[in-house]
């Protein structure tokens, strides 16, 4: 009686339907035959994973002669009449990047894309929460054109200027299969951590290698503003609750229907609970006390069906 009466006052509260998540992963034109091999690989690895991730995720991939302006307009386009308010959607681009002083362009088989014409087909799709991962070399000089409120841009390169081939999109990949990235043992990665994993192996690589670092990655998820190394002042919120994995029993409830409500309740609460940290500073001491205290019992309660 006990459990039925919580499921159902889970089932009552306001939480959004289980939404799906759309991923798109560009391999850009390599160039040469190393560059061109390493771009694919990322991007094969990475839809492997992320078809794997539980619940219901839509993954386009595109590389070598599909990695066209064209082809990438027709994907999300499609993308654009499926999505929903309530849907994730993520673009993740891998290869080579180029910046003029104005215009940073996606290098792609035939004509190159600006960042403000992929931010604009971006734009068409409905889903509230977006996330662009550009992996590329001087992928910093498109942080302006793709910035939107409800939307966390993640670059390679904190500049136009950094020209070199990044290494980020290694270690980008590498956060989705270590289970070490999950730092707050949520059974899930986040943009954030994955973010946090990737710079954190970057700078390693760099120091391993006797080479003075090229690459220093950025990003920005309040829509406006210079992008930021590391969470603080409002940045890192949305990437904090952006959920690009699953791990363990969080992906089996993934994938158990029985279970999805309230796996969507326990990351509704801590969002929450994210949320209220965030705002800390600017709340009545006794308010924010309280308002944790319910939001960490009624997680609780949730987490411990989920475990049954």
């Amino acid at each position: 009686m006990k459990r039925a009466l919580l499921l159902a006052a889970v089932c009552s509260l306001t939480v959004h339907s289980w939404a799906a998540t759309y991923y798109v992963i560009v391999a850009g034109l390599g160039g040469e035959a190393d560059y061109e091999q390493r771009f694919t690989t990322a991007a094969n690895d990475l839809d492997r994973i992320l078809k794997s991730a539980g619940g219901p995720v839509h993954v386009y991939t595109l590389t070598r002669g599909q990695a066209t302006a064209s082809k990438l307009r027709e994907t999300i386009d499609e993308i654009a009449r499926d999505a929903k308010a309530d849907d994730d959607f993520a673009l993740i681009l891998i290869g080579h990047g180029s910046f003029d002083g104005v215009d940073y362009k996606f290098n792609l088989v035939g004509p190159d894309l600006t960042a403000s014409e992929i931010a604009g087909m971006c734009d068409r799709i409905a889903a509230h929460r977006q996330l662009v991962v550009d992996t590329t070399s001087a992928s910093g000089g498109a942080m302006q054109a793709f910035e939107r409120p409800g939307r966390a841009v993640i670059a390679a390169t904190k500049s136009g200027t950094e020209k070199n081939a990044t290494v980020f999109a290694r270690y980008w990949v590498d956060a989705l299969e270590d289970p070490a990235a999950d730092t707050d043992k949520s059974e899930s990665i986040s943009a954030m951590e994955a973010f946090n994993y990737a710079t954190k192996k970057t700078a390693a690589f760099y120091e391993s290698q006797k080479r003075l670092a090229t690459e220093h990655a950025v990003f920005d998820d309040v829509g406006r503003g210079e992008p930021v190394r590391e969470a603080g002042n409002g940045q890192g919120l949305l990437m904090s609750n952006f959920i690009l994995l699953r791990l363990g029993a969080s992906q089996e409830a993934a994938n158990n229907p029985a279970k999805r409500v309230l796996l969507a309740k326990k990351e509704e609460l801590e969002q929450k609970i994210d949320e209220l940290k965030y705002q800390k500073a600017a709340m009545d001491a006794q308010d924010y006390k309280k308002q944790l205290t319910d939001a960490l019992i009624q997680l609780a309660k949730v987490e411990e069906e989920l475990d049954k």
